[in-house]
């Protein structure tokens, strides 16, 4: 009985290449988890301990109470205000002139109070989806301080000038310090908001408001 040729054994693996593929494969394995996750520090080393926190990193944390201390100050003026109003004898009742003021400064001073408690816990305002703010940000004290200025103003302006004129000037400061600086759209819609909440006050609601200069011509 014959046999053929035997088959040659095939040669054995090559270790070179065996440790290329693998440093290969784990170079990728690493690259992969770099860009999933970030790069990872080498063992042994220790992240860097954060640095002192200062009284700007503080304030910045509570900015918010900016708009805490803004809506006490309004309410407190919106109550001033109402409690020194002179009123008719026939205009008192349940619901009279004071009414409405009274209720919008005790609101103003609850939601201030709530505000500036919640803040002071750590509280603070989530962004909606799809809003374009950065939380870490410092507040715009600017617009605070200018909004602030103009109620102020208003406040001391109404009783000379009379509330057409100081409402005005209410209306368009408050859009300037917002950002709008059309000169010549904003003094006449504040002109026109100012004038129509006069009226409004006086004939629909019986509120007198003060006319100043301009209390014969209305």
């Amino acid at each position: 009985m014959t046999t053929g040729p035997a088959t040659p054994a095939p040669p054995p693996p090559d270790a070179d290449a065996e440790s290329a593929t693998a440093a290969e494969s784990a170079t990728a394995a690493e690259s992969a988890t770099a860009a999933e996750g970030g790069a990872t520090a080498p063992a042994g080393t220790q992240a860097a301990p954060p640095g002192p926190v200062t009284f700007r990193d503080r304030l910045r944390a509570r900015s918010e109470l900016g708009v805490s201390v803004l809506l006490l100050a309004v309410g407190v003026l919106v109550l001033s205000d109402a409690l020194t109003m002179d009123t008719l004898a026939s205009q008192r009742g349940p619901v009279g002139p004071r009414t409405v003021p009274l209720v919008v400064g005790i609101a103003l001073l609850v939601v201030a109070v709530v505000l500036g408690v919640d803040v002071l816990r750590g509280g603070r305002g989530a962004a909606e989806s799809g809003e374009d703010v950065d939380l870490d940000e410092p507040g715009d004290w600017r617009t605070v301080a200018l909004l602030a200025g103009i109620f102020l103003a208003n406040a001391a302006l109404i009783d000379p000038l009379g509330f057409p004129i100081s409402g005005a000037l209410l209306f368009w400061g408050s859009a300037y310090a917002l950002g709008s600086r059309n000169l010549t759209r904003d003094p006449l819609i504040a002109a026109v908001l100012s004038v129509a909440t006069f009226a409004a006050f006086n004939t629909l609601l019986g509120v007198p408001l003060p006319g100043g200069p301009l209390m014969g011509v209305l």
